[in-house]
């Protein structure tokens, strides 16, 4: 049963990143169309899955992470523009029954992901 997730690490204070907005927009279609809208809980994690096994459809994807607004929350004084505001990952899904998980370590300069389980 294919299922999406994922989890923020706040890397500049050393604790999961709590209240980020997360969206993930399907993007293999001529017009995107968002698919799931949630916030990060204490624990870095959104509460439901961004996919689920009912909903999944292999495809083309893309996750945006509102990063500026969770660190100008935390009172991190940004610079306007801010280097990071929405951090756009453009992912594949292409197996129908896969297991993905999609972290971001971040700070207000850089960020980093990768597939996980």
């Amino acid at each position: 049963m294919a299922k999406l997730s994922t989890h923020i690490l706040d890397t500049m204070h050393g604790k999961p990143a709590a209240g980020v907005r997360v969206e993930l927009w399907r993007v293999a279609d001529a017009a995107p169309v968002l698919v799931a809208d949630y916030r990060t809980n204490k624990d870095g994690r959104t509460d439901k899955l961004l996919m689920g096994p009912d909903a999944f459809k292999a495809g083309r994807y893309e996750l945006r992470f509102h990063i500026g607004a969770y660190f100008r929350d935390m009172g991190v004084a940004l610079p306007d523009p801010a280097f990071l505001d929405i951090v756009p990952i453009p992912v594949g899904f292409a197996e129908a029954d896969g297991n993905y998980h999609v972290p971001l370590l971040v700070s207000p300069w850089s960020y980093s992901t990768y597939r996980g389980s």
